[in-house]
């Protein structure tokens, strides 16, 4: 496909970036303005999606022989469990599983800093060292608090949605002019 298509094929799509944008600031408006709200409300949807994931992997076990029946088991039990603990209780469940994924994510950088500062000895190179000792401070920072680190999650995504959404727009009106 040439150039001049695909510039052809996005001018007249050029509103799905539009769109795709003021969805961007609504929501970020949403998650700086009202945090713990919109943050329980899509912990709420996670429930539910969990819940019906859990459903569905129950019926899989009975129509599809390609996972054992035990697996699917297993993965349809969790779901509903963990479906309905959050459905159950929205509020602790938008502190935890934010906290959770900090969690997480401050483990990885534990271990990827250390991977780097490894690999910075064998021959990575002083960039190498940098990132491993970036990783290794965030990961320890993260981990020191991982509450008050899941805390700060809503508003980092509801200013980096307004950013994105304002840069969809742009997008939007300069395909549309392209």
């Amino acid at each position: 496909m040439s150039v001049t298509a695909i510039q052809r094929v996005q001018s007249s799509v050029w509103w799905v970036f539009l769109l795709q944008g003021v969805a961007g600031i609504l929501f970020g408006l949403m998650l700086l303005a009202h945090p713990t709200a919109t943050l329980v409300t899509l912990v709420t949807f996670v429930g539910f999606y969990w819940f019906f994931a859990g459903i569905m992997a129950l019926v899989r076990m009975f129509v599809d022989r390609s996972v054992p029946w035990f697996w699917s088991l297993l993965v349809g039990l969790v779901g509903i469990f963990a479906g309905l603990l959050v459905l159950r209780h929205p509020a602790f469940a938008a502190l935890t599983v934010p906290t959770m994924i900090v969690v997480v994510l401050g483990v990885q950088g534990l271990v990827m800093g250390g991977l780097d500062i490894i690999g910075a000895f064998t021959g990575g190179g002083l960039a190498s060292f940098f990132m491993g000792a970036i990783n290794l401070v965030l990961g320890l920072l993260l981990l020191s608090s991982p509450v008050a680190a899941a805390l700060a999650v809503p508003m980092t995504f509801g200013a980096l949605l307004l950013i994105q959404g304002v840069v969809l727009i742009v997008l939007a009106f300069r395909v549309r002019s392209a």
